[in-house]
């Protein structure tokens, strides 16, 4: 016992400090982003998921319904990604003007080892980071476009151009 002891203690052990995953302080931040999500919608479903037969908001649609606000309270986004076998991480940084800072990192899963693979899980965590970072959802609409109650603007006019 006392030998397994030793060895255990003698195996390097790696040392690394707990991540950082805001500043110091977030009240100027936090008021921003409060005011800016006062004003942000939800992300309309743009794009068709074939696979799925299903709609959903692609990554432009999320940041177009988003940085209009965000830099009118001065806040920024910025959005970097990590590989790792067979998965990788994508990292979001929320920003304010005055250096105040949050972030969140997602983990994805890497279905196969292509230039393909990997852009979509990029992508992917970037639409999904983005979104749950500063409060998008998606329209869920499905119901009321059917029932022709509370539909968006771009689904009135594409009703009205059939």
């Amino acid at each position: 016992m006392e030998e397994e002891i030793l060895s255990r203690d003698t195996v390097p052990q790696e040392l690394s400090a707990p991540e950082v995953w805001m500043s110091d302080k977030i009240d100027k931040l936090a008021g921003a982003l409060s005011k800016a999500q006062s004003e942000i919608r939800g992300a309309e479903k743009k794009s068709t998921n074939p696979f799925f037969k299903s709609g959903y908001a692609d990554l432009h649609t999320v940041i177009e319904s988003a940085m209009p606000y965000l830099t009118k309270y001065g806040l920024s986004v910025i959005q970097g990604n990590d590989g790792r076998t067979g998965e990788f991480y994508v990292t979001t940084m929320l920003l304010h003007e005055s250096g105040q800072w949050v972030k969140s990192k997602l983990r994805l899963p890497v279905e196969k080892p292509t230039a393909q693979s990997i852009g979509s899980t990029i992508t992917y965590g970037r639409r999904y980071g983005l979104s749950a970072m500063v409060g998008i959802a998606q329209y869920d609409d499905d119901g009321n476009v059917a029932s022709g109650k509370g539909l968006t603007q771009t689904h009135q006019a594409n009703k009205n151009n059939k």
